[in-house]
């Protein structure tokens, strides 16, 4: 499939101090961390283990279509790109805060794609994708919050929300506003806070895009945690989450096994257990993702949201070479997934027939 990215009409040097391949790792990897904890979401250990062995899962399933199925985790950070490039091209200026409003639609987008409403013409290329109109299992808060129709931001909460279903999706903020890791922060929080009202909720997703601007500007994982700790305490309401990203750090550095660490971190319903969790993974094993990302699923809980965190994570941080090259190729959207990082990857207004792509 050809949607039309051409490097060299991109006026960007791809050697440059931003590495495409870790956009490339980011993204993907987040897709293959959702794609192998989705057959045992809602799923205790013990289940887990009695069906795939006594070290759970180990391979992505492959479905009749010969891929292995995201869920609604990748389908909304790929709309939460949609947003963000749209406001992007219409301010041209990522030192600033985009336009909340333009994500919330096209939250409303993806809401709309998943129960087979009419589908407004001329949306852009994401909206288009017949993998975003298949229902993989969407959480219960996004669908009502964005039904709703009135987007919720840190200052007006509307409601009061602490689920994973926030975080699990801004991994876009911290590629795209890389240059700004704090103004990162904020904007993956206030895209979480549409619809997500609780700080547990909204600001774990602060730290993941923190994170992530962190690292691509070359910071280890370890580094960007602390980092974007910083940041995380100048927040109200930080400290439940701030406990759990410290006590991750603490047990990374253990001689605590991993399962019994995950299980003192939590199940990963919640944003800041989720956080922590995959957060936990990545400073325990940040040289191999095979070994993480087992490890980030393989728990009773949300085993696809602290894959996708994971995967998004550790991809960012080791670049797309470094990840199973079957599994890049097995998962679901891979290719729709890697021009993404392209358009995130450059300046909004070099994107290939933006405006045709991202109407705004």
């Amino acid at each position: 499939m050809n949607l039309g990215f051409n490097a060299q009409n991109a006026n960007v040097n791809f050697q440059g101090r931003y590495n495409l391949s870790n956009y490339a790792g980011c993204l993907k990897g987040g897709a293959i961390g959702d794609a192998l904890g989705w057959p045992i979401e809602f799923r205790r250990i013990s289940e887990i283990q009695k069906k795939y062995g006594k070290d759970g899962i180990q391979d992505l399933i492959i479905k009749s279509t010969g891929k292995a199925e995201i869920t609604d985790d990748t389908q909304m950070t790929m709309f939460t790109a949609d947003g963000l490039i749209k406001s992007a091209l219409k301010k041209l200026n990522l030192n600033e805060m985009p336009d909340m409003k333009r994500v919330f639609k096209s939250y409303k987008l993806w809401l709309d794609a998943q129960f087979g409403k009419i589908q407004q013409k001329n949306e852009g290329w994401i909206n288009d994708i017949k993998e975003m109109h298949i229902q993989r299992a969407p959480g219960n808060t996004c669908m009502s919050a964005i039904a709703n129709g009135v987007p919720g931001s840190i200052s007006k909460p509307i409601n009061n929300s602490a689920g994973c279903g926030g975080v699990m999706r801004v991994a876009p903020a911290g590629l795209m506003y890389k240059d700004n890791p704090e103004l990162a922060f904020k904007v993956g929080a206030e895209c979480a806070a549409l619809t997500h009202g609780h700080p547990r909720g909204y600001l774990p997703a602060g730290v993941l895009s923190e994170m992530i601007a962190h690292i691509v500007n070359g910071k280890n994982v370890e580094d960007a945690v602390n980092e974007t700790l910083k940041t995380l305490k100048t927040y109200k309401g930080h400290e439940p989450v701030t406990a759990l990203m410290e006590k991750a750090q603490k047990l990374a550095k253990s001689d605590v096994t991993p399962s019994e660490a995950i299980k003192e971190l939590g199940e990963g319903w919640v944003g800041d257990e989720a956080i922590a969790i995959s957060t936990y993974c990545a400073l325990k094993e940040p040289k191999d993702f095979t070994k993480a990302v087992k490890m980030a699923v393989n728990h009773s809980g949300d085993s696809d949201s602290t894959g996708a965190i994971l995967g998004n994570i550790l991809g960012a941080e080791l670049g797309i070479e470094k990840l199973p090259a079957k599994w890049v190729k097995n998962v679901e959207l891979s290719e729709e997934l890697g021009q993404l990082a392209k358009d995130l990857y450059v300046k909004p207004q070099d994107i290939e027939a933006a405006v045709v792509r991202y109407p705004y």
